[in-house]
């Protein structure tokens, strides 16, 4: 697989220089930028494949960035923040990153997280043909291109987003618990909080919501989730 592309938005130079040499030991290619302005320079310039980013850089906020980010592409986000308040990290989340790592962080933690949403979002299963498509009411998932559409609109998945609505549509009977979701979708490494599920699904209803009325995914209480049949 080719090289991943990674790039580092952090205003601390010394943070930013230790983040971009665990990459690169790691094998990664990471580029860096100090500032939300920089950044936004970046990604006009040149394509990643990941994104770590800081909220509070200067020039265009972090919460921002990602807003622009989502508005033109679907590249993965792992949000690096020393705010750890629950309702900075739902926010961020809400607003379209993937992940969230709080500070001061762990190498291990940072590398696990990369890899695991590089693996979500690049890799194409084996056994996942060129053809094969998951029908569920008017939402079709296509596997081999990461396609969702609703009712003939393409909707825009997160990477997480569209692995966990694919494991359910996949299962549409079956109730997945939140460690489930976890154990499934993260695989290794995951360190994140309960409500990062309930985010990532009301992310899923919400973009759903917005071509078709009818309930896809439905919270069976004090267990899980499922498809709505």
């Amino acid at each position: 697989m080719e090289q991943a592309k990674i790039l580092v938005v952090e205003d601390n130079e010394d943070i930013n220089r230790i983040l971009r040499r665990y990459l690169e030991k790691e094998g990664y290619q990471a580029v860096g930028a100090f500032s939300g302005t920089e950044a936004r320079l970046q990604l006009s310039l040149d394509s990643y494949d990941l994104i770590l980013l800081d909220l509070m850089i200067p020039g265009i906020p972090g919460e921002a960035l990602i807003g622009e980010i989502r508005q033109s592409r679907n590249t993965p986000v792992i949000v690096i923040s020393a705010k750890i308040a629950l309702e900075d990290k739902v926010n961020a989340l809400k607003n379209g990153a993937d992940d969230y790592i709080t500070k001061p962080f762990e190498r291990e933690e940072v590398l696990a997280r990369v890899a695991a949403l590089l693996r979500r979002s690049r890799t194409l299963k084996p056994e996942e043909a060129a053809d094969e498509e998951y029908v569920f009411k008017r939402l079709v998932l296509k596997p081999a291109s990461r396609e969702v559409f609703l009712g003939g609109n393409p909707i825009t998945l997160t990477a997480y987003e569209y692995e966990i609505l694919l494991l359910l549509i996949q299962h549409p009977d079956r109730v997945f618990t939140k460690d489930q979701l976890y154990e499934e979708i993260w695989k290794s490494g995951y360190y994140g909080e309960d409500n990062t599920i309930n985010v990532h699904i009301s992310n899923i209803r919400k973009k759903l919501k917005e071509f078709d009325d009818a309930s896809y995914i439905r919270t069976v209480w004090g267990i899980g989730f499922k498809m709505d049949t």
